[in-house]
């Protein structure tokens, strides 16, 4: 994949947006399980075979001085297992594209928070007018539950950030990811147990599950990893403010979900006040 980006083939922007559309389709294809388990069984699959991809991958070792960062990775593990289990509980109830708008304002208030920008003020302002519209106001109707969970999971999104990058200083390359995912799968393993137990033994559905943690965790994590040798996270940003709109029409080709005006321009406002913050960010 190296050899791909540098010699020209595949542009970094390219591998930005092959991962936002794999992470989403990933979603989406997770979703139509939820005909079959509910959405904490999937999550426990997703979560617990990304875990094993990754610790295959990085293989890595807790020596004895990793115990003082233990709870730094039982946090780190908690905010990603939790992120992901608030967010499939909203799909559950919403639309994909709008739970990824809600979802979103984690990483914006983040990356708000962190700037000292004047335009700050109006990518805020944008996305809180993004949240309004999508309240269930008038003949706007939308599951109440299902946007509380989504702003939710944004939280979490938003503490994930904060330890991953704390994480990173302290573990190399990805085993500090390796380590809170698989805290996470132990988080998750008697919750998704005791609402599916041995339905989720069953080969089809451990094959879709395998299916979504290598499209939503393994392939977008490689991607991204090997772009950002190339891009500046302000550009990465801007790129990854996309999610919202990739995630609605995922919802609708996958899904056959369709968006009400209302719902189009909120998806639209918060992506771009999460494009202008990363893109003006200091």
């Amino acid at each position: 994949m190296k050899r791909l980006a540098s010699g020209g083939s595949i542009p970094p922007t390219s591998l930005v947006l092959l991962s936002i559309g794999s992470t989403q389709i990933g979603s989406a294809i997770a979703k139509t399980l939820f005909e079959q388990i509910s959405p904490t069984g999937v999550v426990l699959l997703r979560v617990g075979f990304a875990a094993l991809m990754l610790l295959c991958l990085w293989r890595p070792r807790f020596q004895l001085s990793d115990r003082c960062h233990l709870w730094l990775l039982i946090g780190f593990g908690v905010s990603l297992s939790m992120m992901n289990l608030t967010f499939y509980l909203a799909i559950d109830r919403i639309p994909l594209g709008v739970a990824v708008a809600l979802e979103f304002v984690g990483p914006l208030g983040v990356s708000i928070a962190n700037s000292h920008n004047r335009l700050d003020f109006l990518w805020a302002l944008l996305a809180g007018t993004g949240i309004i519209l999508l309240t269930p106001i008038g003949e706007f109707a939308l599951d109440p539950v299902g946007l509380i969970l989504a702003l939710l999971a944004g939280g979490f999104w938003a503490a994930y950030i904060l330890l991953s990058a704390q994480t990173g200083r302290v573990f190399p390359g990805g085993a500090g990811l390796a380590w809170a995912m698989a805290i996470g799968t132990l988080l998750l393993f008697p919750i998704g147990i005791f609402t599916e137990g041995q339905a989720l033994l069953q080969p089809h559905l451990l094959a879709i599950g395998f299916g979504v943690a290598l499209l939503s965790s393994a392939i977008p994590y490689s991607l991204e990893l090997e772009a950002l040798r190339s891009l500046s996270v302000q550009v990465f940003g801007v790129l990854l403010s996309l999610e919202p709109v990739a995630a609605a029409v995922a919802g609708f080709f996958v899904l056959g979900e369709t968006l009400s005006f209302r719902a189009i321009t909120a998806i639209l406002l918060v992506t771009i006040a999460a494009a202008g913050a990363s893109r003006f960010s200091k």
